[in-house]
């Protein structure tokens, strides 16, 4: 295990998990290894195939410039989050020392840490890895007020409508559905809301936009959710689910059905992430002539609202034999020229906050980078808990599909959703 690891009450838990998963290392190939003649060291990097193609390109030049320290190697994670997740565990969870550097989704910190499975980042790297990053982007790498990863993209969402029947964008839900209700049968309001974790996504920005929190915000082994707050931001959801805006498909929707939907023309309006901006261009120009795009929706009138946080942090293992070459790997590839790299070919939103002021950054979100900007400032990350998992799947099992729930059932779900979440921070269910 990693020095200096924070351990919490979760550690029983994760013990367990890498103790069953130690047969797993009997199965497991080993991927590549150091030069022992003296040469570069070759670094293993488990990350998803990100589609652009731009990271090895990125990691190819950060191996030349470290003068022979190191070459990075690519091991290819499925596209599937909860599948790269799990591969990554049985390797940790063996001790696999072939793993070097993570790519993480940001909803992992905190198991990851709590585990002992990533090293903590301090010093002169810590000042590296947060230099200039939105505060909302640092959080996510933070488990226990320690950083646990250096963040290298983000992603959040804004309100993508249709300006030829939305002459005034709408600033709170409120005023979204009832224009939606006015539009008539080409109002609907295109969501995520299938059972993954994209509906934990919306849930958590619409209770953070209503002025309270999944988990305490001092506390993260204790259910916050307090009403009327949660009432409100879940009854927003419920009401969108049973009216005629929704979606006929919205139970089993996604970003990708999202996105296809409103291309198709008769959506309204869209909650989703900036790759939709590009894919109208390309794939629906009757659609995106008329295509709008403003902040989150709020769902309290005098409070911002709290849009969605995604991207992916960059993590050492604690089983790598060689952590240093790790870290000043990583270094390198989060150096903020090359995060204009990743979003000039990907269109993933950076995390440093000055480059939004870039011509470059301008150029991939035309019109809205500052939009982009300030949605990440705003942003609200999910919590950050070795229990996440559980969690999520708590708040998936209980709230879908939105539509079985009557509004005026709305706070007993509360109350019901209050003692799922709770029971999963337990690990009282081991969902």
């Amino acid at each position: 295990m990693g020095e200096g690891i924070a351990r919490s009450k979760f550690g029983p838990r994760a013990a367990a998990l890498a103790f069953g998963a130690v047969l797993a290392a009997l199965v497991l190939s080993s991927c590549g290894g150091s030069d022992d003649s003296g040469g570069a060291t070759e670094l293993n990097f488990f990350i998803f195939n990100e589609p652009s193609g731009i990271v090895p390109k990125i990691a190819d030049a950060c191996s030349k410039s470290s003068n022979g320290e190191y070459t990075i190697s690519f091991q290819y994670l499925p596209s599937d989050a909860d599948q790269q997740r799990e591969q990554l565990v049985r390797r940790l969870g063996a001790e696999d020392s072939s793993i070097d550097i993570m790519g993480m989704d940001v909803i992992w910190t905190g198991e990851f840490a709590n585990a002992g499975w990533v090293e903590q980042w301090t010093g002169a790297d810590e000042k590296a890895a947060t230099k200039g990053v939105f505060p909302s982007v640092a959080e996510t790498a933070r488990f226990e007020d320690k950083l646990w990863a250096a963040p290298i993209w983000s992603n959040t969402q804004l309100l993508w409508y249709r300006k030829d029947r939305v002459p005034k964008p709408p600033k709170t839900w409120e005023e979204m559905l009832k224009q939606a209700a006015d539009i008539g049968p080409n109002g609907t309001v295109q969501v995520q809301a299938n059972r993954y974790e994209g509906l934990v996504v919306w849930f958590n920005s619409m209770v953070e936009s209503a002025g309270t929190s999944i988990v305490q915000p001092d506390n993260a082994e204790e259910v916050d959710l307090t009403s009327p707050e949660t009432d409100k931001a879940l009854g927003l959801m419920v009401q969108l689910a049973n009216s005629e805006s929704a979606d006929s498909s919205q139970s089993t929707s996604t970003e990708d059905t999202a996105r296809l939907s409103f291309e198709e023309g008769s959506s309204s309006f869209m909650l989703n992430y900036p790759f939709v901006y590009p894919s109208a261009k390309e794939n629906a120009p009757d659609v995106f002539k008329n295509l709008g795009e403003t902040l989150y929706p709020r769902v309290d009138a005098d409070r911002p609202s709290a849009p969605p946080l995604g991207g992916i942090n960059l993590g050492v293992s604690s089983y790598s034999e060689h952590k240093q070459e790790a870290f000043d790997a990583i270094e390198c590839m989060i150096r903020p020229q090359n995060q204009i790299k990743i979003a000039t070919a990907g269109g993933l939103p950076p995390v440093t906050e000055s480059l939004y002021g870039k011509p470059e950054i301008d150029k991939v979100y035309p019109g809205f980078a500052d939009l982009i900007r300030q949605s990440i400032e705003q942003a609200a990350p999910r919590p950050v808990t070795p229990a996440y998992q559980d969690l999520s799947l708590a708040i998936q099992r209980t709230i879908h599909p939105l539509d079985d729930i009557a509004p005026d059932d709305v706070p007993s779900k509360v109350d019901e959703l209050r003692q799922n979440v709770q029971d999963a921070l337990d690990v009282k269910g081991l969902l």
